[in-house]
């Protein structure tokens, strides 16, 4: 494993599915992972066509994610899969992942890391009998900028954080699409796949996860008014949640996918009593510090940045002014967790500069959807997070 590249199996991901080709293209830059087998749909044919289409052999195209773990557990060390990518719906996510844990595979999973917190409650169990790595996709923490956001604050160069304003509006469901055969509408659209909420399961958990992940602080505390707008839609769409923090600094989140106009508006302020840190998906290679009686200071990615921390130029590769975005932040996870796979096997500890969201960030996301779905429920009010 010191001297190879990793070889990777997928569950999910068929020729029709938009992530399961992001997952693959991201685990590939680095040059550090290769896919060699896949159970990629529930249709053995799609499955076959899916492997062709990417030169995996027939044989190792699995008619069943089961079937795909007892199998590639049989073979020889030097042939078989080294962990496995889960990348299907939501109610999908939870037995393949325990199988190929009790198989002896790590696993990286989409989020959220399962359908209830039951599930992950399970996984965790695993995770802590097996010591087997698993990560989490919070793709958005991956981004340089954003290691280099998490660091300012680290060092307290902003001060004490007050208060945390993140928002992440799209459009892309402003219209009842799931009644058209789109397919990533459909199951997101739907509680049977989905789980109990649906805009703030989808894209909210990424934006707590990274208020979060640049602050270094947990929300103990969440007041919610999930809503749905479009008529007919038996989840929410549209998600206004007040937050605290374990400091006691309070926030607010926004997540909708009905904000007309709006592609991927994803942003975040970080607030300190001696300055806040601003960062926007939509210009991700630019990081905005505001000081207090101090002009305006801005950070920009690139390699021969020197000024930038060690956190993040490791999540660099080119120089300024040539853009990295989604795909190099999605392969910055994965490279991050090939490494914690190198690590595990050779019995050393994982580099800490080269992190990834972990089974505890999958839980206790879980455990925020149960806190912002009950607010809603109970009447818009104040619920404690349990996990």
């Amino acid at each position: 494993m010191k001297n190879r590249k990793l070889r990777m199996g997928m569950v999910g991901g068929g020729k029709d599915a938009f992530i399961g080709a992001v997952h693959r293209m991201a685990a590939n830059l680095d040059g550090q992972i290769e896919i060699v087998c896949g159970a990629f749909s529930s249709n053995h044919e799609k499955c076959i066509e899916t492997g062709k289409s990417i030169f995996i052999d027939e044989n190792r195209c699995y008619p069943t994610f089961a079937e795909m773990m007892k199998q590639e557990a049989k073979l020889p060390t030097h042939i078989r899969m080294d962990f496995v990518a889960v990348v299907t719906p939501n109610h999908l996510h939870y037995l393949p992942a325990k199988l190929a844990l009790e198989h002896g595979f790590p696993v990286i999973i989409d989020k959220p890391i399962s359908y209830t917190t039951e599930e992950t409650l399970q996984l965790k169990e695993i995770v802590e009998k097996t010591q087997l790595p698993l990560a989490v996709t919070f793709t958005y923490s991956g981004y340089p900028m954003v290691k280099q956001a998490r660091t300012l604050v680290k060092q307290k160069d902003i001060g004490d954080i007050t208060k945390i304003v993140v928002s992440f509006p799209q459009d892309w469901l402003t219209e009842k699409i799931e009644d058209t055969n789109q397919k990533q509408a459909a199951w997101r659209t739907d509680p049977l796949r989905s789980g109990k909420s649906g805009t703030y399961g989808d894209i909210g958990t990424h934006a707590a996860h990274l208020a979060e992940y640049i602050s270094g602080l947990k929300i103990t505390k969440v007041l919610s008014q999930l809503n749905k707008v479009v008529d007919g839609r038996p989840l929410d769409d549209d998600a206004n949640v007040f937050l605290e923090f374990e400091n006691g600094a309070k926030g607010i989140l926004v997540a909708s996918q009905i904000c007309a106009g709006e592609e991927n508006g994803f942003k975040i302020n970080v607030f300190g009593n001696k300055g806040s840190v601003q960062w926007s998906q939509e210009d991700n290679n630019s990081l905005y510090v505001k000081w207090l009686n101090k002009p305006l200071q801005k950070y920009r990615s690139g390699t021969n940045n020197n000024y930038l921390s060690k956190e993040a130029l490791a999540h660099l590769r080119i120089p300024s002014g040539h853009p990295e975005g989604y795909l190099e932040a999605f392969a910055n996870i994965y490279r991050n967790f090939a490494e914690g796979i190198r690590a595990h096997k050779a019995k050393k500890p994982q580099n800490p500069i080269l992190d990834y969201p972990s089974i505890d960030d999958g839980l206790h996301s879980m455990s925020l959807i149960d806190a912002v779905v009950s607010s809603t429920e109970k009447g818009n009010k104040w619920v404690t997070v349990a996990y």
